[in-house]
């Protein structure tokens, strides 16, 4: 089990993929986020001006880091680190649908897998190619972990995240409003949201 001590590199991977050509990835790993240990990291991704759609722009670095220890406690969120080369190169967030408040938006089904991706900063600047190699990679993980169709609900004013969803072969679906959450361990405050489909190749 990875601990607070345990580099990104050296995790156990859940899933990884080779990806030789477009975007250069070489090996890509899928790991999952440590808390403890990844919090100055995530601090750094998500509170970004480019990250100002994630909603944590505002929050302390240890406020990141118990989101993501929450997050650990569900069966049905997870929070993984994409790795290329061994050095994180974006933040992966899956969720079972039915267990999220986009149930209450659409008719979830069977197999469907609800993600959130954020890139991390590029060194050297943008590569060719370098998203849609990820979403390959995305693709097969959601494939082995059982799923049929992916579900994205970027912020309705993200116009670059949804355009990407499309070139990335998503159907995009109806704008929608995601109902506030208030709990004693998480807030989120209501959501316009489009809804995006795209069906697992081999799910």
């Amino acid at each position: 089990m990875a601990t607070a001590d345990t580099a990104p590199g050296d995790r156990t991977p859940c899933y990884e993929h080779d990806e030789p050509g477009a975007g250069g990835l070489g090996t890509v790993r899928v790991v999952p986020v440590v808390p403890d240990a990844d919090a100055g990291l995530l601090h750094g991704w998500v509170t970004a001006e480019r990250a100002r759609f994630w909603g944590m722009a505002a929050l302390a670095r240890d406020e990141v880091r118990d989101i993501y220890a929450h997050m650990d406690t569900l069966p049905s969120h997870h929070a993984y680190l994409l790795l290329c080369g061994g050095t994180p190169a974006a933040l992966l967030q899956t969720y079972d649908p039915a267990a999220d408040r986009v149930s209450e938006c659409y008719p979830a089904e069977p197999g469907d897998l609800g993600l959130h991706l954020l890139i991390g900063p590029a060194d050297g600047g943008t590569r060719p190619g370098f998203t849609t190699a990820l979403m390959r990679v995305i693709s097969g993980f959601a494939a082995a972990e059982g799923a049929r169709r992916l579900v994205a609900e970027p912020d309705a004013d993200n116009g670059p995240a949804i355009d990407r969803l499309r070139r990335e072969g998503f159907e995009l679906g109806p704008e929608v409003t995601l109902p506030e959450v208030d709990l004693p361990e998480v807030y989120l405050p209501p959501k316009r949201a489009r809804l995006a489909f795209r069906p697992v190749a081999g799910g």
